[in-house]
């Protein structure tokens, strides 16, 4: 109960603020109990799960972290914990993965939390199915020792891919015993993959799964596709720059409904929960295996609280729903502006970046041009054990400071 109430009342700020002593502690920790395999480590779940993963008090540890990215660590990563090791490596080539993950034996864990982005579901569909089976194609001969795969996915579950919208109807809250959609979903597949590789292996019977689905997920990982929070600092900090106020560009029942979000930090904190053992609660633990798991903060918010939030980060006034005849997507109303950003990160010195490497105007766009009500329950996770959970506000105002702290926005 400790760890999950130290992460719902500020963690991540705790660990900015105390990040040199923790990683000294990390040279002197004790030889490793786990060893996790992290697929996706610098994307914004992937990057909460190598940052909690090492730390002293996190369940199961003293943990050894693999953590495996695309590409390389990205400008503003701080100095790796001695327990972790960065490995660059293309999923979607079989070849490398298995030249990559063979010599890796000693993995217990696998949390898998990659995802790569493509517009059409077809293409979604054979590129992150394949890259998922890349993965366990290997890891689960190489690894005798493994006993758990944490697989994320997200409410793209119960609501379907862009194309699907319209052609089924959405019922919400989501629970995670709602039956899936007779429609083609790369969730799906990647269930499917997972469940056949843990029934097929030789350890049968001794690997565990667990599924994880988030909603909007507030986190750090700036150059993520689908950042909200660093697209919103980014937009607030050019309105800074051209003295203009924080508009609401959005629609009104974006402005006014009612929505949830995950932290993405609570999201790590419950596949670390759903993967290790606890002597002192082996009940709840034991409930946890082979399950799947909706993953959100726990409360309800509207946009309209959020935005004088953001207003006050970046100092400037702001401006609420105006009328349908003022909407102007942010993809236009920021059309043009990529010198306004070079001089910004000139002139505050902040980490080089291009514009469109930190902002995602068409997901801004896309989550705030309609009335979504993607609202899920915790009833289920709560039930097998996890009491983990977040509030929003601050977890927003977390996630905006922690831009700040390491110079992504001024």
């Amino acid at each position: 109960m400790s760890w999950w109430w130290a992460g719902a009342i500020g963690a991540a700020r705790k660990r900015n603020d105390d990040d040199d002593g923790e990683r000294a502690a990390d040279a002197e920790q004790p030889p490793f109990r786990s060893v996790a395999l992290v697929v996706g480590s610098t994307g914004i779940v992937g990057t909460s799960l190598v940052d909690i993963l090492p730390l002293p008090d996190t369940p199961g540890g003293p943990w050894k972290v693999y953590a495996l990215s695309r590409r390389p660590l990205p400008p503003w990563s701080p100095p790796p914990s001695p327990a972790v090791t960065h490995l660059c490596v293309d999923l979607a080539d079989p070849a490398a993965v298995a030249e990559a993950l063979a010599p890796l034996t000693d993995i217990t864990h696998v949390f898998y939390v990659a995802w790569a982005p493509h517009l059409v579901e077809a293409r979604n569909r054979e590129a992150n199915s394949g890259m998922l089976r890349n993965v366990l194609s290997v890891v689960f001969p190489s690894c005798p020792a493994l006993v758990h795969v944490a697989l994320q996915t997200g409410s793209k579950h119960y609501i379907g891919p862009p194309e699907s919208i319209g052609k089924f109807a959405i019922e919400t809250p989501f629970s995670e015993d709602m039956p899936r959609h007779d429609y083609p979903n790369f969730y799906y597949d990647q269930e499917d993959v997972l469940f056949d590789a843990v029934s097929t292996c030789r350890l049968s019977g001794a690997v565990t799964w667990s599924v994880h689905r988030p909603s909007l997920i507030f986190g750090f990982s700036p150059r993520s596709a689908m950042n909200i929070v660093c697209s919103l600092c980014v937009y607030a900090a050019i309105c800074r720059k051209e003295r203009r106020e924080l508009r609401w560009l959005g629609s009104l029942g974006a402005w006014e409904g009612f929505s949830n979000t995950s932290d993405a930090d609570l999201i790590a904190e419950q596949q670390i929960w759903a993967a290790v053992a606890d002597a002192d609660d082996d009940y709840y633990h034991a409930a946890a295996k082979n399950e799947a798991f909706n993953c959100s903060n726990g409360d309800i918010y509207k946009w309209k609280q959020l935005w004088p939030v953001l207003a006050d980060k970046f100092g400037v006034e702001w401006a609420g729903y105006e009328g349908e005849e003022r909407r102007v997507g942010l993809m236009a109303a920021m059309a043009g502006k990529e010198a306004v950003w070079a001089e910004i990160v000139g002139e505050e010195k902040l980490v080089a970046t291009e514009l469109g490497e930190v902002a995602s105007w068409w997901f801004v766009d896309a989550l705030f041009m309609d009335k979504w009500e993607f609202i899920d329950t915790m009833n289920k996770s709560k039930e097998h054990g996890f009491l983990g959970f977040r509030n929003t506000v601050r977890s927003f105002e977390t996630w905006i400071d922690k831009m700040k702290l390491y110079k992504i926005v001024p």
